[in-house]
């Protein structure tokens, strides 16, 4: 194995895996992932992709197996309080959030259940795949629970009659109101990350690599974040434009052929733009708005 290639895990299957891998093309990364494989290579940087377990990207991480890897910080926190509770070594850090996998860590309690607090869960027998973020919530409050541990298909556990109520990811809340359940308390709330093995462990080509890669991932986020605005208006409403339109930078102003007191704004807007928006910058007199998407951006 070259010891330059930067390995790079991510989750095989699951919630994360289909945004991990357009993430990588997004960033002009080639490589033909296959689920059958443990490990693909990129074919234009020197990267090598591993597809394993969500929940085994932490511990490759913190043992210095692979330099990175795109994970959910609620599974990056439950391994963490599990290694800390266990005396292993905790070792990493957190390059980028990114802008997928968001969701919560949430308890949720039957339809029919009198909830008026989380003081209503003393004593309750609540199941949950993770169960030191659940035990550190409770004793932040010093209620006493019964954790109940599964490792999937935790919203089946109540009409099961396995638990009295929940800790679970919820993104929609869908699957949980058809196992007839309510979301009532917020314990962790999470999104995917990019993380990497702390920098005094690698060698400077690895870290120069991994600083042009995480360029490149925050030019994809920017660019995902931020929309192309073309549009013509009168010079006399500029400011009236701009303070509607938060921009990146300042805008670029064209004086419009034969008609001196108009102008032609382009800008990127960082702000998402809606229908309100463009029929807002209508009532100011604008014409001819063109709102486009940025392929690729970098500041």
């Amino acid at each position: 194995m070259n010891k330059n290639r930067i390995r790079l895990a991510i989750q095989k299957s699951g919630r994360l895996s289909y945004d991990s891998q357009n993430l990588l093309k997004s960033c002009g990364v080639k490589v033909n992932l296959q689920k059958s494989s443990l490990i693909a290579f990129a074919e234009n940087m020197p990267i090598d992709v591993m597809l394993v377990r969500d929940d085994d990207i932490p511990g490759l991480i913190m043992d210095g197996v692979v330099e990175l890897g795109i994970i959910g910080l609620n599974v990056l926190e439950e391994k963490r309080l599990t290694r800390l509770f266990s005396e292993e070594t905790v070792s990493y850090a957190i390059l980028q959030n990114l802008d997928f996998g968001i969701c919560r860590l949430s308890l949720s309690v039957p339809f029919d259940m009198k909830y008026s607090g989380i003081l209503c869960l003393k004593n309750s027998r609540i199941a949950t795949s993770y169960p030191n973020l659940l035990k550190r919530y409770f004793d932040k409050k010093n209620i006493p629970f019964k954790p109940f541990v599964l490792n999937g298909s935790v919203e089946v556990a109540y009409n099961s009659g396995l638990s009295d109520a929940i800790c679970d990811l919820v993104s929609t809340g869908a699957t949980l109101e058809a196992n007839g359940l309510r979301e009532v308390e917020t314990i962790y709330n999470s999104r995917a990350c990019l993380i990497s093995r702390e920098e005094k462990y690698m060698i400077p080509e690895k870290r120069h690599f991994i600083k042009k890669l995480l360029n490149r991932i925050q030019g994809v986020i920017k660019a995902r974040e931020s929309k192309y605005i073309m549009l013509h208006i009168e010079k006399s409403k500029l400011n009236k434009v701009t303070d509607l339109l938060k921009g990146a930078e300042r805008p670029t102003i064209l004086e419009l052929f034969g008609n001196p007191d108009k102008v032609a704004l382009h800008m990127v807007s960082s702000e998402i733009i809606f229908w309100e928006t463009m029929e807002q910058l209508k009532s100011l007199g604008a014409s001819s708005i063109l709102v486009l998407p940025i392929e690729k951006m970098m500041e």
